[in-house]
C-alpha cells in the first residue's frame, strides 16, 4: 500500500512538472536568481567573520578595514534584495501560467467529457476540482519555488564553505543532519492521504451546497430544509476533522524539524569551542562557522515547510489531473461525414443500457420518412428521452445502427449531425449575457427583423419588450418565470430551424393559452420537416403522422392516433388517461 501511495505520489509530481516544463526559460532564470540570492547571501558570514577578525582588541580595531567590509556588506544585501524580488516575481508567473493551462485544460475537458461522465458525477464536484483544487495546487507551486530551490542550494552552498572552514566541525553537521531528514520525511507520508481526504470531503461539500441552492425552491416546497442542514453538517464535520488532522501532521513538521536543528547548533557551537580554544579556527572563522551552520539548518525547517504544503497540492493534483486525463468521447474519424443528406431516419435494431446489467433500448427498429412527424410516447423511464439522446449522439447505441439519409450517425461529424437537428428541451438553458446574445446563439449573423419576428412567432416578443432594456436586458439582472425561458429557447430555434426538430416537452412550463398559440407555430415550422415530439398532452401528439408507443425500451406499438386507439392497448389507455 505505502509503495502504491509513493507511486501514486511520483507520477502526481512527473505530470505537474510536465507543465511546468513548459516555461523552461523563467525556470532556469529563477534557478540563476536563486544562485545569485544563495552565493551573496553565504559572502555575508564570511565578510562578517573579517570584520571581527579586524577587532584584535581594546584600542587595536582596523576601522578603514571594517568600513570597506560593511560597505561590501551593504552592497551584497542590495543586489540579494533585488535578486530576491525578481524570483519572486518569475516563480508567481511560472505558477499563476501553470494553473491557467491547468484549468484551461480541464475547462476544455468537460466540453468533450461523455455524457457518462457528466450524469454520474455531480456538477459541483467537477467546479470543485476546477476552482478549489487548482487554488490549492498554485498556492502549493509557489511556496515550492520560492524555497525549495533557494533552500536546495543553501544546503549546498553552506556545505561547501563548511568544508572549506574546517572539514572536522563540518562532519558533525552532516552526521546529524539525517535526524531531520527522518523526521520530516515520517511526518509528509501520514499527511499526504489526509490532505487528500480533506480534498474530497470538500469537494463533496461544494456538490451539496450547488445542489442545495439550484434546488431551493424544491427544497422549501417538501420541507426538506432540517434534512438538508444536517445532510451539511454531516459533511462539514468530516471536512473539519479531516482538516484538523491534516494541518496537526503538517503543523508538527516544524516544530520538530527545529528541535532537531537546534541539537545541529549546539553541536556545532561546542566542537567549533574546542576548536577555537585549540587553535584550529579563528574566533571570526567560528561566528561565520556557526552562522553557516544556522544558515544550513534553516532550509530544512523551510523545506519540511514546503514538503507539508506540496502533500497537499499534490492531493489537489491528483483530482484535477484525473479530470484532465478522462476519456474523452469517441472522437469523429477522419473520413466522417461532414453533410447529412436528406433521407429517412432508420433505427435498425438498435440497443443501448446505461448500466450493462440493466439493458434499456433493445432491438429497437422504426423508419421515419422526411418531413413526417413522429410523437413518442409512453410512461416515465420507459426510454423517450434515451431515443432522443442516441439520436443526438449524446450517447452511442452499443449495437445495431441510426441512419439518416442512409448513412450510420456514427459516420458523421457531430458537428455535423447537431447542425441538423434543432432541439427544445423541458430543461432550459440559457448562458449568462442578454436576450439577444442567447437568441443568437443558432444564428449570430440574424438580423434584428430575423430575430423579433421569431420571437413574435414564438409568442415571446412582448414579455422582451416589457423588460428594462428589451432585448439587450442581461438575463439574471431580471427574474425570469420557467415559462419565458421556455418561450426563449423556443424563439431561438425558429430563428433558424434546422431539417430535424426534436421538441422534448417543449411546451412544459407554458400556460395552456399560450401554447395553443405556440402550437400553431410549431406547426407551421414543422412543415416539410421531420420532426420528433415527446409529451405528455394528447392535444401535441394526435396529429403526428407516427406514434411510437414505449415501454421498457421497446416500442410495443406503433402507428397513426387512429390506428392505435383502434387496437385498444397501451396507447389507447395512455390516451384515456390524456382526456382523449
Amino acid at each position: 500500500m505505502k509503495k502504491n501511495k509513493k507511486g501514486s505520489q511520483l507520477k502526481v509530481l512527473v505530470k505537474v512538472m510536465y507543465y511546468i516544463s513548459r516555461y523552461k526559460i523563467w525556470l532556469a532564470v529563477t534557478l540563476i536568481m536563486a544562485a545569485f540570492v544563495v552565493a551573496l547571501t553565504l559572502y555575508v558570514p564570511i565578510l562578517v567573520g573579517r570584520a571581527i577578525d579586524n577587532i584584535i582588541g581594546p584600542g587595536e580595531v582596523a576601522f578603514d578595514k571594517i568600513l570597506r567590509v560593511l560597505v561590501t556588506v551593504g552592497i551584497s544585501v542590495g543586489i540579494t534584495s533585488l535578486a530576491q524580488w525578481i524570483m519572486n516575481m518569475i516563480n508567481n508567473k511560472i505558477a499563476c501560467e501553470v494553473v491557467r493551462d491547468m484549468r484551461e485544460e480541464a475547462f476544455r475537458k468537460v466540453q468533450k467529457l461523455p455524457f457518462s461522465y457528466l450524469d454520474s458525477h455531480p456538477a459541483g464536484e467537477t467546479v470543485s476540482r476546477i476552482i478549489t483544487d487548482v487554488d490549492v495546487l498554485s498556492e502549493g507551486l509557489l511556496l515550492g519555488f520560492t524555497q525549495l530551490f533557494t533552500g536546495v542550494l543553501t544546503i549546498i552552498g553552506t556545505l561547501l564553505f563548511m568544508v572549506y572552514i574546517n572539514v572536522w566541525i563540518t562532519l558533525v553537521v552532516v552526521i546529524m543532519t539525517p535526524l531531520s531528514l527522518v523526521a520530516a520525511s515520517f511526518i509528509a507520508k501520514k499527511t499526504y492521504l489526509m490532505f487528500r481526504e480533506q480534498s474530497e470531503t470538500r469537494s463533496e461539500q461544494t456538490a451539496l451546497i450547488n445542489e442545495a441552492i439550484n434546488g431551493q425552491k424544491t427544497v422549501q416546497a417538501f420541507g426538506q430544509e432540517e434534512e438538508i442542514l444536517s445532510k451539511f453538517d454531516e459533511i462539514n464535520d468530516r471536512l473539519e476533522k479531516t482538516s484538523l488532522k491534516a494541518t496537526f501532521f503538517s503543523s508538527l513538521t516544524n516544530p520538530v524539524t527545529r528541535f532537531v536543528n537546534a541539537l545541529v547548533y549546539a553541536a556545532v557551537a561546542l566542537a567549533g569551542a574546542f576548536a577555537a580554544v585549540s587553535g584550529s579556527i579563528t574566533v571570526g572563522g567560528l561566528s561565520c562557522f556557526l552562522s553557516y551552520a544556522n544558515q544550513y539548518t534553516k532550509p530544512f525547517n523551510e523545506i519540511s515547510g514546503v514538503v507539508a504544503e506540496l502533500q497537499n497540492a499534490l492531493a489537489c493534483a491528483e483530482r484535477i489531473l484525473a479530470l484532465i486525463e478522462e476519456e474523452t468521447e469517441i472522437p469523429d474519424s477522419k473520413d466522417a461525414v461532414t453533410e447529412v443528406p436528406d433521407g429517412d431516419i432508420e433505427f435498425c435494431n438498435a440497443s443501448f443500457s446505461y448500466v450493462p446489467e440493466r439493458p434499456l433500448i433493445t432491438d429497437c427498429n422504426f423508419t421515419v420518412k422526411p418531413g413526417q412527424r413522429v410523437a413518442i410516447v409512453g410512461k416515465t423511464g420507459c426510454g423517450k428521452t434515451t431515443l432522443i439522446n442516441l439520436l443526438m449522439r449524446f450517447y452511442d447505441v452499443q449495437s445495431g445502427e441510426i441512419r439518416m439519409g442512409g448513412v450510420d450517425i456514427r459516420n458523421m461529424t457531430r458537428e455535423a449531425l447537431r447542425d441538423h437537428v434543432g432541439m427544445v428541451l423541458q430543461e432550459t438553458w440559457l448562458k449568462n449575457g442578454t436576450v439577444r446574445e442567447n437568441l443568437l446563439m443558432a444564428k449570430p449573423d440574424a438580423t434584428d427583423e430575423e430575430m423579433i419576428a421569431a420571437a413574435k412567432e414564438a409568442h415571446a416578443h412582448g414579455f422582451i419588450s416589457r423588460l428594462p432594456n428589451g432585448y439587450d436586458t442581461v438575463i439574471g439582472s431580471s427574474s425570469l418565470s420557467e415559462g419565458q425561458r421556455q418561450l426563449l429557447c423556443i424563439t431561438r430555434l425558429m430563428i433558424s430551424p434546422p431539417p430535424v426538430l426534436i421538441l422534448d416537452e417543449a411546451t412544459s412550463s407554458i400556460d395552456t393559452r399560450t401554447e395553443m398559440k405556440i402550437q400553431s407555430a410549431f406547426a407551421r415550422l414543422m412543415e416539410n420537416r421531420t420532426s420528433f415530439i415527446v409529451a405528455h398532452r394528447l392535444s401535441t401528439i394526435q396529429n403526428a403522422d407516427l406514434i411510437l408507443v414505449m415501454d421498457k425500451g421497446s416500442i410495443i406499438e406503433k402507428g397513426t392516433h387512429n390506428e392505435l386507439i383502434k387496437k385498444g392497448g397501451m396507447y389507447a389507455s395512455l390516451s384515456s388517461a390524456m382526456g382523449g
